[in-house]
C-alpha cells in the first residue's frame, strides 16, 4: 500500500489502549452500496457490520508490549498461525507499514530510548540521522475462547514500509518491504526486499535479507505448498507478477530463481485496462482465461532498480499496482489457486482481482474489475474465506469497506470502516477454525477479530 490521500492531510490521533467487545443487534442501519446484506451503525463508530456478527478490540498503536517495547504504528498486512499449545488460542504475525518519513508509532518510545535493547544484528537499519527505522513485525498471541490479547511483542524491525507479505507451509511469515530505498534516499542500506520471519519467534530475530527473491517495491506472497514456488507481487503502476523457485523447498535461505509472469501471444502486455492502453484491441474481459509462461530475471537485486522494465523489455506484463495476495483450495475443488489485487486496475481504475492457476500450463483469468468506486474502491489486502469467497480489504478515497466476492462474481459488503480517520483496511485473515475474522484498520492502529453467523454469507 501507498501512502494515501489521508495521510497527508490528517495525522494520527493518540488514544488509550483498551480491549473492548461489540455487538451489532438492534442498532440503526448503514448504508451499503452492494445491497446483499443491511450493515448496523456501530455506535462506537468504529465497524458496522451485519446483523448478528460482533467484533473485539484486540490492540491498539501505542500501548506496551510483553517485552517492553511500544506497539508499533500503522498496522498492516498479517496471518494467522496455529498455536502449537493450545487449540483455544492462536497466533498473529503482524506487518507495520512505517516508511523512511513516517514520524510517529516507534516501538522505541520518546526520544528512542528503548533503542540500544536492539542489537546491531537485529536492527536492520538505521537512518541518515542515525535514527531507527522503525517498519518491522509484531507477533500477536490472541485467546480465541475468551476473546482477548495474551500477549504481543516485536519479532523484526529496521525495515522500512512492511506492507503485506505471506503465510508460508512452513510455519513463517514473509514479510516485504514496499520501499526500495538507498543511501541516497536517507537510508543506511539498500532497502526493497523480503524477510522470514518463523511464528514460533519469542523475541526479535536477526534482520536477514532474502536478496535472491529481489530487489522492487514488493506488497505480497503466497506459497503453492505442492511446489514451495513463491508468487509476488509488486506495488507499482508498472509493476510485475513474480514467482520465486527455491532451490530447496522450504528453505528460502538457500536462494533459487526469479522470474516474471508474460502472457502468450502478447509480448510485454498491459494488463490495466486503462482506454489509453487498449492499443491493438487488447482490453482484457472479465472471465478471460489467458495462458502464462515465465520469463527468467538476471540481477535481481540491482541498485538501479530497474528490475521490472527490464523484465517488461523482457516481455513480462505489467500489472498496475499488485498488492494483495492469497493462495488457497476452493470447497469443492482439488486444483489450488493464488488471487491477487491490482489496487488501480481497470478502466475505472478502482481496481481488479486475478487468479493464476499453476501448472504445465498456468492460467491467468481476470475475475473482477470494479466498474466504480461505489462497488469497490481500491481493492488491497484480500484472504481466501473458509466458504470460497474472498475477503477484499479496501484502501480507497472515502468510507472504506471489507467487500466480499463470492465464485460467481457477485460482490457484497461486509464490513465498514466507522472510526472518523477512514483508514483503510488491512491484513485479513482466518483463524485456523475459520471462526474468526481478523483485520486492521492502519490509523490510528487497530486491530480487530470479527466473529458471528458465517453461514449467512455462503451462497
Amino acid at each position: 500500500m501507498t501512502l494515501s490521500r489521508r495521510d497527508f492531510i490528517r495525522s494520527a490521533q493518540t488514544v488509550g489502549l483498551f480491549y473492548a467487545s461489540f455487538s451489532i443487534a438492534g442498532c440503526a442501519r448503514a448504508h451499503s452500496a452492494n445491497a446483499r446484506f443491511a450493515l448496523i451503525e456501530d455506535p462506537a463508530r468504529r465497524l458496522d457490520l451485519p446483523a448478528g456478527f460482533a467484533y473485539t478490540l484486540v490492540s491498539e498503536t501505542g500501548g506496551t508490549m510483553a517485552d517492553g517495547y511500544f506497539r508499533p504504528g500503522r498496522p498492516d498486512g498479517m496471518a494467522c498461525f496455529a498455536h502449537p499449545d493450545s487449540a483455544d488460542k492462536c497466533i498473529l504475525m503482524r506487518n507495520h507499514e512505517n516508511w523512511l518519513d513516517t514520524a510517529s508509532g516507534s516501538p522505541f518510545g520518546k526520544d528512542n530510548e528503548l533503542l540500544g535493547r536492539a542489537s546491531q544484528e537485529q536492527l536492520y537499519d538505521r537512518k541518515a540521522d542515525g535514527s531507527p527505522f522503525f517498519g518491522g513485525v509484531t507477533r500477536v498471541v490472541y485467546d480465541l475462547k475468551n476473546k482477548r490479547l495474551e500477549s504481543d511483542h516485536l519479532v523484526l524491525t529496521g525495515t522500512v514500509a512492511n506492507c503485506a507479505g505471506g503465510k508460508t507451509p512452513w510455519g513463517s511469515w514473509l514479510t516485504c518491504e514496499e520501499q526500495p530505498l538507498q543511501p541516497a534516499d536517507g537510508a543506511g542500506k539498500y532497502h526493497g526486499f523480503v524477510f522470514e520471519t518463523p511464528a514460533t519467534s519469542t523475541g526479535l530475530i536477526d534482520a536477514v535479507p532474502l536478496k535472491a527473491m529481489g530487489r522492487f517495491a514488493h506488497e505480497a506472497a503466497a506459497v503453492d505448498p505442492a511446489t514451495g514456488i513463491v508468487y509476488m507481487t509488486e506495488d507499482s503502476r508498472s509493476g510485475l507478477f513474480y514467482r520465486f523457485i527455491p532451490e530447496a523447498k522450504g528453505r528460502l535461505t538457500e536462494g533459487g530463481r526469479l522470474q516474471a509472469l508474460a502472457i502468450r501471444g502478447w509480448k510485454s502486455a498491459i494488463t490495466n485496462n486503462w482506454p489509453q492502453d487498449w492499443g491493438g484491441g487488447r482490453r482484457i474481459r472479465q472471465g478471460q482465461e489467458m495462458a502464462a509462461e515465465w520469463i527468467d530475471l538476471e540481477d535481481v537485486e540491482s541498485l538501479d532498480g530497474d528490475l521490472a522494465a527490464r523484465g517488461h523489455a523482457a516481455g513480462a506484463a505489467y500489472f498496475c499496482r499488485g498488492e494483495g495476495m492469497d493462495y488457497g483450495i476452493r470447497p469443492g475443488s482439488n486444483q489450488g489457486e493464488i488471487f491477487f489485487t491490482c489496487t488501480q486496475g481497470g478502466t475505472s481504475q478502482t481496481g481488479q482481482v486475478w487468479r493464476y492457476t499453476p501448472g504445465e500450463t498456468g492460467k491467468l483469468t481476470l475475475i473482477y474489475e470494479s466498474a466504480d468506486a461505489d462497488t469497490l474502491d481500491l481493492c488491497d489486502n484480500l484472504a481466501l474465506a473458509p466458504w470460497g469467497d474472498l475477503i477484499l480489504c479496501e484502501d480507497g478515497r472515502g468510507s472504506n469497506y471489507l467487500r466480499g466476492l463470492t465464485p460467481g462474481g457477485t460482490i457484497y459488503d461486509f464490513a465498514r470502516n466507522a472510526h472518523e480517520d477512514e483508514s483503510e483496511f488491512c491484513g485479513a485473515c482466518f483463524s485456523p477454525d475459520g471462526r474468526t475474522l481478523f483485520v486492521n484498520v492502519q490509523e490510528p492502529g487497530f486491530t480487530y477479530a470479527i466473529t458471528g453467523p458465517w453461514e449467512t454469507l455462503r451462497v
